[in-house]
């Protein structure tokens, strides 16, 4: 959203130097040109991406949009490797929604909703998926910062 791009570009412009540019658009549409930026961020994005067709596709665009040197960091939900494991998270991440609305029917309600638009709107791919996707496109020194249940925080860098 904008408002998220213009906290994000004050935040970011408050330390460094450099050049601070936030798109807005389908990133499955934007051409980000060759070797152009030294950092691509994305935060609660990547999970929207539908086939693995199009996970494909831009994490090669991202590639190639990053200058030698430049890193790719990816903020987003994540799906889990085994269904036992996503059951364990779902269950997890389902009661901390709950309490965020005080708990109860509300909460349960809230919950559910949030449930209902992740099953209609969002395909993620496990932390795995995507940390193999980023090594297959020719990111190296892919490192995983955080996880804690569905979400995740990872990298790597363009040699």
């Amino acid at each position: 959203s904008l408002p998220m791009l213009q906290r994000a570009r004050e935040r970011v412009a408050a330390a460094t130097s450099g050049t601070v540019l936030t798109l807005q658009a389908d990133m499955r549409d934007v051409d980000f040109g060759e070797a152009r930026f030294d950092v691509v961020v994305t935060a609660a994005t990547l999970h929207h991406l539908r086939s693995d067709e199009e996970w494909r596709s831009l994490f090669k665009k991202i590639y190639r949009a990053v200058r030698p040197g430049g890193s790719f960091w990816i903020f987003d939900l994540v799906e889990q490797a085994t269904a036992e494991v996503q059951a364990l998270m779902w269950t997890r991440y389902g009661e901390y929604l709950s309490a965020l609305k005080g708990g109860g029917e509300a909460g349960d309600a809230y919950r559910e909703a949030v449930f209902a638009y992740v099953a209609k709107e969002d395909t993620p791919r496990s932390l795995l998926f995507q940390t193999a996707l980023l090594e297959a496109v020719g990111f190296t020194g892919v490192e995983v910062l955080h996880k804690n249940g569905p979400f995740a925080a990872f990298g790597g860098r363009k040699a």
